[in-house]
């Protein structure tokens, strides 16, 4: 199949330094380069699911009020800021 293509600069100027680096013809080069492209892109990934591991961080038992900015005074002390 013939058809007209246009790249963008960048995609331009990664095609040429991927011709030089191969030593593959022009066309070789494209048509290996859509096919691996296309078939990763039939294959996504699929990332790991993002899991939080809860810890005890021994929490001051004078603590009681909920405050936090108390919190950091009670661990970091009074010149915390």
């Amino acid at each position: 199949m013939r058809t007209t293509l246009t790249l963008d600069d960048d995609v331009a100027a990664l095609l040429e330094q991927e011709v030089k680096r191969s030593g593959e013809p022009m066309k070789q080069t494209v048509n290996r380069l859509l096919r691996s492209g296309l078939h990763q892109a039939a294959k996504p990934v699929m990332p790991k699911p993002f899991k939080v591991k809860a810890r005890k961080i021994g929490l001051p038992a004078e603590w009681t009020s909920g405050s936090i900015p108390e919190l950091i005074e009670m661990l970091e002390g009074p010149l915390h800021k």
